[in-house]
Protein backbone atom coordinates (compact mmCIF):
# COMPACT_ATOMS: atom_id res chain seq x y z
CA UNK A 1 0.00 0.00 0.00
CA UNK A 2 1.40 3.39 -0.95
CA UNK A 3 2.19 5.96 1.73
CA UNK A 4 -0.31 8.37 0.15
CA UNK A 5 -3.13 5.81 0.30
CA UNK A 6 -2.22 4.88 3.86
CA UNK A 7 -2.32 8.53 4.91
CA UNK A 8 -5.73 8.96 3.26
CA UNK A 9 -7.17 5.93 5.03
CA UNK A 10 -5.78 7.14 8.34
CA UNK A 11 -7.43 10.53 7.92
CA UNK A 12 -10.74 8.90 7.09
CA UNK A 13 -10.53 6.73 10.18
CA UNK A 14 -9.72 9.77 12.32
CA UNK A 15 -11.89 12.28 10.46
CA UNK A 16 -13.22 13.74 13.70
CA UNK A 17 -9.87 13.67 15.44
CA UNK A 18 -6.30 14.76 14.94
CA UNK A 19 -6.19 14.73 11.13
CA UNK A 20 -8.84 17.40 10.90
CA UNK A 21 -6.77 19.75 13.03
CA UNK A 22 -4.18 19.83 10.23
CA UNK A 23 -6.71 21.66 8.07
CA UNK A 24 -7.67 24.34 10.57
CA UNK A 25 -7.99 27.72 8.79
CA UNK A 26 -5.48 30.41 9.61
CA UNK A 27 -6.77 33.01 12.07
CA UNK A 28 -8.41 35.93 10.35
CA UNK A 29 -6.08 38.92 10.47
CA UNK A 30 -7.33 42.07 12.17
CA UNK A 31 -6.09 45.54 13.06
CA UNK A 32 -6.71 47.17 16.47
CA UNK A 33 -8.17 50.68 16.43
CA UNK A 34 -8.24 52.69 19.66
CA UNK A 35 -9.14 56.33 20.22
CA UNK A 36 -10.24 58.65 23.02
CA UNK A 37 -11.73 62.08 22.51
CA UNK A 38 -12.65 64.73 25.09
CA UNK A 39 -15.33 67.38 24.62
CA UNK A 40 -13.89 70.30 22.68
CA UNK A 41 -12.75 73.21 24.83
CA UNK A 42 -13.03 71.26 28.10
CA UNK A 43 -10.09 70.91 30.49
CA UNK A 44 -9.81 68.91 33.69
CA UNK A 45 -10.57 65.42 35.01
CA UNK A 46 -14.36 65.78 34.75
CA UNK A 47 -14.51 66.45 31.00
CA UNK A 48 -16.92 64.29 28.99
CA UNK A 49 -15.12 61.74 26.86
CA UNK A 50 -15.70 58.85 24.47
CA UNK A 51 -13.23 55.95 24.40
CA UNK A 52 -13.56 53.46 21.54
CA UNK A 53 -11.44 50.33 21.14
CA UNK A 54 -12.39 48.13 18.24
CA UNK A 55 -10.90 45.82 15.62
CA UNK A 56 -11.04 45.91 11.83
CA UNK A 57 -11.06 42.90 9.50
CA UNK A 58 -9.95 44.15 6.10
CA UNK A 59 -10.47 40.71 4.55
CA UNK A 60 -14.03 40.41 5.89
CA UNK A 61 -15.98 43.67 5.42
CA UNK A 62 -19.27 42.06 6.50
CA UNK A 63 -17.83 41.22 9.91
CA UNK A 64 -16.28 44.68 10.10
CA UNK A 65 -19.67 46.31 9.48
CA UNK A 66 -21.44 44.00 11.96
CA UNK A 67 -19.00 44.89 14.74
CA UNK A 68 -19.64 48.61 14.26
CA UNK A 69 -23.40 48.11 14.10
CA UNK A 70 -23.34 45.94 17.25
CA UNK A 71 -21.36 48.55 19.18
CA UNK A 72 -23.78 51.25 18.05
CA UNK A 73 -26.73 49.21 19.34
CA UNK A 74 -25.06 49.16 22.75
CA UNK A 75 -25.31 52.96 22.85
CA UNK A 76 -29.12 52.87 22.82
CA UNK A 77 -30.22 53.23 26.44
CA UNK A 78 -33.81 54.46 26.11
CA UNK A 79 -36.69 54.16 23.65
CA UNK A 80 -36.05 57.75 22.56
CA UNK A 81 -32.44 57.12 21.57
CA UNK A 82 -31.79 56.95 17.84
CA UNK A 83 -29.07 54.77 16.37
CA UNK A 84 -26.18 56.86 15.04
CA UNK A 85 -25.06 56.05 11.48
CA UNK A 86 -21.45 55.42 12.54
CA UNK A 87 -19.20 55.33 15.59
CA UNK A 88 -17.68 58.66 14.55
CA UNK A 89 -21.14 60.23 14.34
CA UNK A 90 -22.06 58.78 17.75
CA UNK A 91 -18.91 60.20 19.31
CA UNK A 92 -19.64 63.68 17.98
CA UNK A 93 -23.26 63.46 19.10
CA UNK A 94 -22.39 62.23 22.60
CA UNK A 95 -19.74 64.87 23.21
CA UNK A 96 -21.96 67.64 21.89
CA UNK A 97 -24.73 66.83 24.39
CA UNK A 98 -22.76 65.38 27.32
CA UNK A 99 -22.69 66.97 30.75
CA UNK A 100 -19.69 67.10 33.07
CA UNK A 101 -18.42 63.68 34.21
CA UNK A 102 -20.31 61.88 31.45
CA UNK A 103 -18.36 59.31 29.48
CA UNK A 104 -18.85 56.31 27.22
CA UNK A 105 -16.49 53.40 26.69
CA UNK A 106 -17.04 50.99 23.78
CA UNK A 107 -14.89 47.98 23.04
CA UNK A 108 -14.88 45.09 20.59
CA UNK A 109 -12.17 42.49 21.08
CA UNK A 110 -11.36 39.09 19.59
CA UNK A 111 -12.13 36.62 22.36
CA UNK A 112 -11.13 33.55 20.33
CA UNK A 113 -10.69 32.15 16.84
CA UNK A 114 -11.11 28.43 16.24
CA UNK A 115 -12.38 26.17 13.47
CA UNK A 116 -14.65 28.27 11.26
CA UNK A 117 -15.50 30.79 13.97
CA UNK A 118 -14.36 34.23 15.07
CA UNK A 119 -15.71 35.09 18.53
CA UNK A 120 -16.01 38.82 19.20
CA UNK A 121 -16.77 40.08 22.69
CA UNK A 122 -18.55 43.44 22.91
CA UNK A 123 -18.22 45.72 25.94
CA UNK A 124 -19.80 49.04 26.81
CA UNK A 125 -19.72 51.27 29.87
CA UNK A 126 -21.84 54.40 30.20
CA UNK A 127 -21.00 56.78 33.03
CA UNK A 128 -23.54 59.51 33.64
CA UNK A 129 -21.80 60.89 36.74
CA UNK A 130 -23.68 58.79 39.29
CA UNK A 131 -22.38 56.37 41.91
CA UNK A 132 -21.40 53.92 39.20
CA UNK A 133 -21.72 53.47 35.47
CA UNK A 134 -23.76 50.92 33.55
CA UNK A 135 -21.81 48.17 31.78
CA UNK A 136 -23.10 46.15 28.83
CA UNK A 137 -21.89 42.92 27.25
CA UNK A 138 -22.48 40.95 24.07
CA UNK A 139 -20.97 38.40 21.67
CA UNK A 140 -20.71 37.83 17.95
CA UNK A 141 -20.15 34.22 16.83
CA UNK A 142 -19.04 34.85 13.25
CA UNK A 143 -18.98 31.97 10.77
CA UNK A 144 -16.38 32.69 8.12
CA UNK A 145 -17.78 30.02 5.84
CA UNK A 146 -21.41 31.14 6.06
CA UNK A 147 -20.57 34.86 6.31
CA UNK A 148 -23.09 35.38 9.11
CA UNK A 149 -23.46 35.64 12.86
CA UNK A 150 -24.46 32.31 14.39
CA UNK A 151 -27.50 32.68 16.66
CA UNK A 152 -28.56 30.34 19.44
CA UNK A 153 -31.24 28.94 17.12
CA UNK A 154 -28.50 28.20 14.56
CA UNK A 155 -26.44 26.39 17.20
CA UNK A 156 -29.13 24.06 18.53
CA UNK A 157 -30.61 20.88 17.16
CA UNK A 158 -34.40 21.09 16.61
CA UNK A 159 -36.40 20.94 19.81
CA UNK A 160 -33.38 21.26 22.10
CA UNK A 161 -33.78 24.81 23.43
CA UNK A 162 -35.23 23.67 26.77
CA UNK A 163 -32.41 21.14 27.14
CA UNK A 164 -29.85 23.89 26.49
CA UNK A 165 -31.28 26.14 29.16
CA UNK A 166 -31.44 23.14 31.48
CA UNK A 167 -27.67 22.72 31.03
CA UNK A 168 -27.28 26.47 31.62
CA UNK A 169 -29.21 26.16 34.88
CA UNK A 170 -26.80 23.44 36.01
CA UNK A 171 -23.93 25.84 35.23
CA UNK A 172 -25.73 28.52 37.25
CA UNK A 173 -26.04 26.16 40.22
CA UNK A 174 -22.30 25.43 39.97
CA UNK A 175 -21.58 29.16 39.98
CA UNK A 176 -23.72 29.63 43.09
CA UNK A 177 -21.85 26.85 44.87
CA UNK A 178 -18.36 27.98 43.82
CA UNK A 179 -19.06 31.61 44.71
CA UNK A 180 -20.69 30.57 48.01
CA UNK A 181 -23.66 32.77 47.15
CA UNK A 182 -25.83 29.65 47.14
CA UNK A 183 -25.34 29.45 50.90
CA UNK A 184 -27.63 32.46 51.26
CA UNK A 185 -31.28 31.40 50.78
CA UNK A 186 -32.39 35.01 50.41
CA UNK A 187 -29.90 35.58 47.58
CA UNK A 188 -31.13 32.46 45.77
CA UNK A 189 -34.72 33.71 46.14
CA UNK A 190 -33.99 37.29 45.07
CA UNK A 191 -31.73 36.41 42.12
CA UNK A 192 -33.13 33.36 40.31
CA UNK A 193 -31.71 31.89 37.11
CA UNK A 194 -32.52 33.77 33.90
CA UNK A 195 -31.83 33.26 30.22
CA UNK A 196 -29.40 35.55 28.40
CA UNK A 197 -28.96 36.45 24.71
CA UNK A 198 -25.16 36.53 25.20
CA UNK A 199 -23.87 33.08 24.22
CA UNK A 200 -20.40 32.31 22.83
CA UNK A 201 -19.07 29.11 21.23
CA UNK A 202 -15.55 29.02 22.63
CA UNK A 203 -13.01 26.34 21.81
CA UNK A 204 -13.39 24.37 25.04
CA UNK A 205 -16.80 25.44 26.35
CA UNK A 206 -19.93 27.46 25.74
CA UNK A 207 -19.98 30.72 27.69
CA UNK A 208 -23.02 32.72 28.81
CA UNK A 209 -22.51 36.35 29.85
CA UNK A 210 -25.07 38.23 31.95
CA UNK A 211 -25.87 41.91 32.28
CA UNK A 212 -25.62 43.41 35.75
CA UNK A 213 -28.80 43.15 37.83
CA UNK A 214 -29.98 40.10 35.85
CA UNK A 215 -28.94 37.17 38.08
CA UNK A 216 -26.90 39.06 40.68
CA UNK A 217 -26.52 42.56 42.16
CA UNK A 218 -24.24 45.15 40.57
CA UNK A 219 -21.38 44.25 42.90
CA UNK A 220 -21.03 40.84 41.20
CA UNK A 221 -20.39 42.44 37.83
CA UNK A 222 -21.17 40.68 34.54
CA UNK A 223 -21.50 37.07 35.65
CA UNK A 224 -20.08 34.49 33.23
CA UNK A 225 -21.32 30.89 33.22
CA UNK A 226 -19.55 28.01 31.46
CA UNK A 227 -21.04 24.84 29.97
CA UNK A 228 -18.61 22.10 28.86
CA UNK A 229 -19.36 20.61 25.44
CA UNK A 230 -19.65 17.19 27.06
CA UNK A 231 -22.97 18.34 28.55
CA UNK A 232 -24.25 19.50 25.18
CA UNK A 233 -24.07 16.26 23.17
CA UNK A 234 -27.36 15.88 21.36
CA UNK A 235 -28.20 19.52 22.06
CA UNK A 236 -25.78 21.52 19.88
CA UNK A 237 -25.48 20.71 16.19
CA UNK A 238 -22.36 18.62 15.52
CA UNK A 239 -20.95 21.17 13.07
CA UNK A 240 -20.52 23.69 15.90
CA UNK A 241 -18.55 21.36 18.14
CA UNK A 242 -14.82 22.19 18.06
CA UNK A 243 -12.97 20.05 15.54
CA UNK A 244 -16.14 19.17 13.67
CA UNK A 245 -16.80 22.34 11.68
Amino acid sequence: MSLLKLASLTCIALALGACQSVFQPKPLAFTPDASEQVKAGCKGDDCPLVNIETVHFAADPKLDALIEQSLLKMTVNSPDDKLAPSLSAYREQFLRNADTRNSMYLQAKVREQHDDLVIIELISYLDTGGAHGMPGRGFINWSRKDQKAVTLQDMLLPGQENAFWGAAKVAHNSWLINSHLGNDPQFVKDWPFQKTPNVALLKDKVVLKYDVYSIAPYSEGNVELSIPYSRLNGIIKPEWLPGRG
